[in-house]
């Protein structure tokens, strides 16, 4: 059983050098006045903010950045592209007909980051 995640959980990408913060958008409050996150809260820039610094060779302008320096790994600002939802969801647990996400749901970047939950925002609403 996991916890359930809110507005204002601390997000971390693999390949991010700062976390971020997840914002949930007000359309569903569950609990009193925090939003609870679904699978559906991974747009780029409005949910899920930049990481920092990323230092994925598969971002094009990391890329770029590294061949102008003749290899050497050169990161650059993140600048995230989710092209699915978070997984897994909640089965059970149900906010505004979409499942919720739990501290244990993760999110892909196009550019081959997997987004973890570090903190969910809260440790006592748990779901299965």
């Amino acid at each position: 059983m996991g916890y359930a995640v809110f507005g204002g959980a601390v997000l971390q990408c693999s390949f991010g050098m700062a976390p971020s913060v997840l914002n949930v958008l007000p359309a569903v409050r569950v609990t009193g006045s925090m939003p609870m996150a679904t699978i559906m809260d991974q747009a780029p820039m409005v949910n899920i903010m930049p990481f920092g610094m990323c230092s994925s060779i598969a971002n094009p302008t990391v890329a770029a950045a590294t061949a102008a320096a003749l290899g050497v790994l050169t990161p650059m600002p993140c600048i995230p592209v989710i092209p699915a939802p978070w997984a897994p969801g909640s089965p059970t647990v149900l906010a505004g007909g979409k499942p919720c996400l739990s501290h244990t749901s993760k999110c892909m970047c196009a550019y081959g980051g997997v987004i973890n939950i570090q903190n969910p925002g809260t440790v006592n609403i748990q779901v299965k």
